[in-house]
Order: structure tokens, then sequence, then C-alpha cells
């Protein structure tokens, strides 16, 4: 394995994975409450992993030559995220304390919900294929043939670290959040972040 690439795909997943974005949020919810842990850090990182491969192997040319491709993607990640912070506001509203022991009890009932939600954050988001997709696709596609695999790998391997690191790190904080007016405060900040992003992808629909 070449080095140089790995390294230079290592760098840049990491510089764009990690920022506040709905993706991020959903996980760093997931760590706090202690709900599928394991499944949602996985499925983000095979997520990434697939997507970053896609893009590399020419998916990122393929959709900026089909601009109705992306612009549907754009109203249909603008109104997953509207809802679902329209929950996270619902939910701010009516936030008690954290119990990790009561998220543990409801995780097998809630697993197909999570499954759900992850897809959306995944593939409804326009932000995923402009970053994982066309951004790093069209970076590591620059390389030769020999150094792409190793440029995939450290790419992916900067989204397994945060969102492993992400989604286990938040139980660090749990404690914190056992406060109402912690939790309060995180869904209006994610409901907050989730709008946000979805009044982007709505005004570069319509620019």
């Amino acid at each position: 394995m070449s080095i140089t690439p790995y390294l230079e795909g290592l760098g840049l997943g990491a510089s764009l994975i990690i920022a506040i974005g709905a993706q991020n949020a959903f996980v760093l919810r997931q760590g706090l409450k202690r709900q599928h842990v394991l499944l949602t850090a996985l499925f983000c990182t095979l997520c990434d992993a697939t997507l970053i491969t896609l893009g590399v192997a020419g998916l990122g040319a393929a959709i900026t030559s089909v601009p109705a491709l992306f612009t549907a993607a754009t109203w249909g990640g603008a109104a997953f995220l509207f809802l679902y912070g329209l929950r996270s506001f619902r939910s701010a509203f009516r936030a008690g304390m954290l119990d990790a022991d009561a998220a543990n009890g409801q995780a097998t009932s809630s697993a197909r919900r999570t499954v759900l939600a992850l897809l959306g954050f995944s593939l409804l988001n326009p932000h995923v294929y402009l970053d994982t997709v066309i951004l790093l696709g069209s970076v590591g596609a620059r390389h030769p043939a020999i150094e792409r695999p190793s440029f995939v790998l450290g790419a992916s391997t900067a989204s397994l670290l945060w969102f492993f690191g992400l989604a286990y790190g938040a139980a660090l904080l749990a404690p914190l959040f056992r406060k109402p007016t912690t939790w309060r405060a995180l869904d209006l900040l994610v409901g907050c972040v989730m709008w946000i992003i979805a009044a982007g992808l709505v005004r570069s629909a319509l620019g």
C-alpha cells in the first residue's frame, strides 16, 4: 500500500467529515442516548466507505452530468431534514433528563427507525454526495489506478475513526445530559442545524 495517497485520503476525509452536520448530530444523539451505538457508527462508516469507493470509480462524474438527479436529491434531502428538525424541536419542548437505562430498554423497538433515519441522513443528504462522492471521488480519481485503493482506505479510515469516536465518546457527556435543560438545548441545536441545512438546500435548488 502506498502511504502518500493513504495519508491524503485520511487528511481530506477528516477535514470534510469533522463538522456540525445533520449526520453527525444524529450520531451524537444516539451516542448520548446509548441507543444502537454500534449499529449507528458501523452503518455510517460503511456507507461512507461505499460512497467514497463509488466516487473514485466514477459515480461523482456521472451525478454531475445529470443535473435533474441532483436536483431531485436536493429537494428530497431538504424535506427530510425539515421533518427531522421539526421532530427535534417538538422533543425539546417535552424533554426530560437522559435516562441511560431506559434508553437501553427501548433499543430493540427502535432499531428499524434508527436504520431508516440513517438511510435518510446518508442517502437523502446532497452534502454527502458533494463531499464524499464528488469531491473525494474526483481527488481520488486523479491518482493512478494502483494508488486509488490506498486513497479510498485512507478516507474510509477517517470516517471510521470519527464515527466510532463520536458515537462512543458521547457517553462521556452522559452525566451532563441528565439535566433536562442540557438535553433540551441539544434538541434545539439539532433542530436548528437541520433547518439551516434544509434552507441552504432549498436556496441552492432555487438558485
